[in-house]
């Protein structure tokens, strides 16, 4: 389990790097909650994005398809949660997904919405 840790760690730090590239302001990492994580809270302009990291040694393929209908759920929970800490009730929010494969990193933008 550490070895997987120390990958996710590793997949989050280029994460950050590639979104602070891309114009994304990072509010935190790691936010985790009772139920729930999401590994990147970012602004990207005006917008508020929980971004999900995926790390695989395949293709980015193999990364998006690793996260289903039940770790949605969680980051939707997590979401709710670091919504209602903050308050954050007029801002709009997107769900944004960076997959790390050999090829380099790549951003999915609205990767899946709640509801």
């Amino acid at each position: 389990m550490p070895g997987l840790r120390k990958l996710g760690a590793e997949g989050e730090d280029r994460a950050a790097e590639f979104l602070l590239q891309h114009g994304y302001s990072i509010i935190t990492r790691r936010f985790a909650v009772r139920g729930g994580e999401i590994d990147v809270v970012a602004l990207d302009g005006e917008v508020l994005c929980f971004i999900e990291v995926k790390m695989r040694t395949g293709g980015h393929e193999e990364a998006a398809d690793a996260v289903g209908d039940l770790k949605a759920g969680r980051i939707i929970r997590a979401a709710e949660e670091f919504l209602a800490r903050n308050q954050e009730t007029n801002r709009a929010i997107r769900f944004d997904l960076v997959t790390i494969s050999p090829d380099g990193p790549r951003l999915a933008k609205d990767w899946f919405r709640m509801g």
